[in-house]
């Protein structure tokens, strides 16, 4: 049974605020969004997988969310709507409205900037001077902002997050526990067996709606500024090295790593473990597979992958034997060809 404490809306209201199409009932109390193998009273489940369809027939959900091409499997009430998946997400979303769970300024933390009074700050977060929170920020417990850093308007810092001075984060940033944004990038220059570090003088810039997840690693710039567009979703994880530049809603899934200097377009999509070289440029829209190393420029979007397929030891030992062999027998079939075309010998 639903928890009748919870917050909750009718699919009528849920429709007024997002569209689509209610078909039955729309004074049905919505508490929780469900799969449609498990949903029941007042949860709403979703078909985004065709898959699934099959579900259908013997879902008990309060209503479900689906396309105009399966509307007609679900006697129920049902919202039609083009993306089943990112109606999904806002609804949510609408149920599951972000708190902070406290409110004020905590005894605890050390606060050396004027903050507005719908700031919340929590136990031993520090927030240096010179630092601009805008307003409904949330920093929670034993975050460290530096001297200079600018928070946009409802942002939210989880516990234990870091943001070296002088770095900049737009609005509605979300910031998952254990994130370091803005540490020295990885500058050392050579002088015989020694390496001299180079001061990284320049921050880290975060546009508006950027998610970043746990523990994920985002260098300030050697000179020129490390930008992160709107809109982009960042997983777990991550290194992100000095002066890089993600292009708009691009999205880098968990243990990503990108070296310095590299830009991606808008919209790149990077999948888990995905490795890119420095200094180098994909172009907007492209698509890199979980597991690829990219090491030269991508020109043109499409999706790219590198990924030896597993196989057992014995197999990829001797699979990977041919591989370095590739070269000389390139060059031994040139060869050949050159032969066949100077004694007029057809293939």
């Amino acid at each position: 049974m639903p928890d009748t404490a919870a917050h909750s809306l009718t699919l009528a209201e849920i429709a007024a605020q997002l569209g689509g199409d209610l078909l039955g009932a729309g004074d049905i109390r919505i508490f929780r969004v469900a799969t449609l193998a498990t949903a029941g009273e007042g949860e709403i489940a979703f078909l985004a997988n065709p898959k699934y369809r099959a579900q259908l027939r013997s879902c008990r959900a309060a209503a479900v969310i689906l396309g105009p091409d399966a509307a007609a499997d679900f006697a129920g009430p049902r919202i039609v709507t083009g993306n089943p998946y990112a109606y999904y997400a806002r609804v949510a979303s609408l149920l599951n409205p972000l708190a902070a769970g406290f409110s004020g300024v905590h005894a605890s933390a050390v606060v050396d900037s004027a903050v507005p009074a719908s700031v919340a700050i929590g136990p031993l977060a520090t927030i240096g001077r010179g630092v601009t929170l805008g307003e409904d920020v949330i920093v929670h417990a034993g975050c460290v902002i530096g001297d200079g850093v600018s928070i946009g308007s409802g942002s939210v810092l989880y516990p234990n997050v870091t943001v070296y001075h002088g770095c900049v984060l737009g609005e509605r940033v979300i910031v998952h526990s254990g994130t370091v944004i803005g540490a020295d990038g990885f500058g050392f220059a050579p002088e015989g067996k020694r390496w001299i570090k180079i001061p990284q003088t320049g921050v880290v810039r975060i546009g508006n709606d950027v998610e970043i997840g746990a523990n994920t690693t985002i260098d300030r710039g050697a000179l020129d500024d490390t930008v992160i567009g709107d809109g982009c979703k960042i997983d777990n994880l991550v290194q992100i090295a000095h002066n890089c530049q993600i292009g708009d809603n691009s999205v880098l899934a968990g243990c990503v790593g990108i070296a310095g200097s590299t830009t991606l377009g808008e919209h790149c999509v990077v999948g888990g473990a995905g490795m890119i070289s420095g200094h180098l440029e994909l172009a907007a829209g492209t698509t890199v597979s979980a597991g690829t190393l990219v090491m030269k420029s991508i020109k043109e979007a499409g999706r790219y992958t590198g990924v030896f397929p597993l196989d057992t030891h014995d197999d990829w030992i001797r699979n990977a034997a041919h591989i370095r062999r590739l070269s000389k027998l390139a060059e031994r079939v040139s060869e050949l060809e050159r032969l066949l075309k100077e004694n007029n010998i057809k293939d």
